[in-house]
């Protein structure tokens, strides 16, 4: 039954919106973007597009995972920066976790792979460079190193699936849960923005270089992101011995391949639409309250995007997209995208589509143009898409625990 499926006790998050939950939604719902140059590195001129980069310091050190020998990765900090608000939302001490079967799922795209520059350039000229860069890298695998950190015996699993790494990292807790390999899953997704992924987006020709306009007729690419979404997954019976009251249920998850092109979507939406449908898991699209989309702003992701959720859920569907507040946040973007909807389904809010202004007939769909408030919303879907092939859908869906219903992440496959 759909109301005994696993729920969400807990989530936090940390992006350029906002440090926290609550800082953020409510720099979303005033309409404040927060995007510019790049910060910790530079590119050539040519090449500049804004980003939305955390603040430096717009996150306090872990209280839960003490520094290691090795300066952490930002992309391991800023996963503990969300981490700390889901445990403390969800009332799980450190010390209650200890030696306890629970499992860890993140996803990451780029991680902190491509960030020691120096080291690879010195080791390529036959060099022997001190391997505490390589070191580093390996000891802060996202996954493994929060399940070691803090003790855990549950599963351990970092997935690397693109643009949909966070929303797969979500979906995985839910079949960790429903196989009854643990009953309580920290689920979720972080990225740093480094140089070479922003040399390499920009050398795909799909970022802008103004603030991102999702489905406005003026689009014209993407804008890179970072920061870290975390939820608290939990079996219901988990949650209900421990007396904690959840924030949302989540009632199916989605993935599909339709194996069309190496980066280019399906132009008929067919493996998002599957794993729409599968995310549903039989419940009606007219239950669905609002989509919080993709929305990259690339031309071909927001119009097959859009066709697809009109043809499903209608032309009318209330559709928002989050990503003119945090940019495009590569492994994170699901698993943030999942937090904000959880968030509007809590709420009765949303916010306004940043950057949109112009409706595009190609789209189908026309986003929240204004902060809604006060709204009874039940069932949320969120989506998610990557470039990497095959071409692949993601999907989960949401629901308000006063529901007997679900919460949707979705991925298609073109970022």
């Amino acid at each position: 039954m759909i109301s005994d499926r696993p729920v969400v006790t807990g989530m936090g998050c940390l992006s350029a919106g906002g440090a926290g939950l609550e800082s953020a939604w409510a720099s979303m719902m005033a309409g404040v973007v927060s995007c510019g140059p790049p910060s910790r590195f530079q590119a050539a001129p040519a090449l500049q597009s804004p980003i939305f980069e955390v603040s430096a310091g717009a996150w306090a050190r872990s209280l839960i995972v003490p520094e290691a020998e090795l300066p952490r990765t930002l992309c391991v900090e800023f996963f503990l920066s969300a981490l700390d608000e889901a445990l403390a939302m969800a009332g799980l001490g450190v010390d209650s976790l200890r030696g306890r079967r629970i499992g860890v799922s993140v996803g990451t795209t780029v991680g902190c792979t491509l960030n020691d520059e120096d080291f690879y350039r010195a080791f390529k000229k036959g060099a022997e460079p001190d391997l505490a860069a390589i070191r580093r890298f390996l000891d802060h695998n996202p996954a493994p190193y929060v399940s070691r950190s803090l003790d855990l015996r549950g599963p351990v699993s970092t997935i690397n699936n693109a643009c949909a790494s966070g929303t797969d990292a979500v979906g995985q807790a839910l079949e960790w849960i429903e196989e009854g390999l643990c009953e309580i899953v920290i689920a979720g997704g972080t990225d740093e923005v480094s140089r070479i992924p922003y040399l390499g987006f920009s050398s795909l020709l799909n970022t802008s270089g103004r603030p991102c306009r999702p489905f406005d007729a003026g689009r014209d690419g993407l804008n890179l992101g970072e920061g870290a979404g975390v939820l608290i997954i939990e079996a219901r019976a988990s949650a209900e011995r421990r007396g904690v009251r959840p924030v949302a249920r989540l009632g199916g998850y989605g993935c599909s391949a339709d194996a069309h092109h190496m980066t280019a979507p399906h132009p008929g939406g067919a493996g998002l639409e599957r794993a729409l449908r599968q995310a549903l898991n039989g419940r009606d699209p007219a239950d669905i309250s609002f989509v919080n989309a993709h929305g990259t702003a690339t031309v071909l992701n927001d119009a097959i995007e859009g066709t697809t959720l009109a043809r499903l859920f209608g032309s009318g569907v209330r559709v928002v997209g989050t990503k003119g507040y945090t940019g495009h946040a590569l492994g994170a973007a699901g698993a943030l995208e999942a937090v904000f909807t959880v968030q509007g389904l809590r709420t009765g809010t949303l916010p306004a589509t940043a950057g949109f202004r112009d409706a595009d007939p190609a789209c189908a769909v026309i986003p929240t143009r204004e902060a809604t408030v006060r709204m009874d919303w039940l069932t949320a879907c969120a989506r998610t898409a990557g470039p990497s092939p095959p071409n692949r859908g993601r999907m989960l869906t949401l629901s308000s625990p006063a529901a007997a219903g679900s919460f949707a992440p979705t991925r298609p496959a073109h970022g």
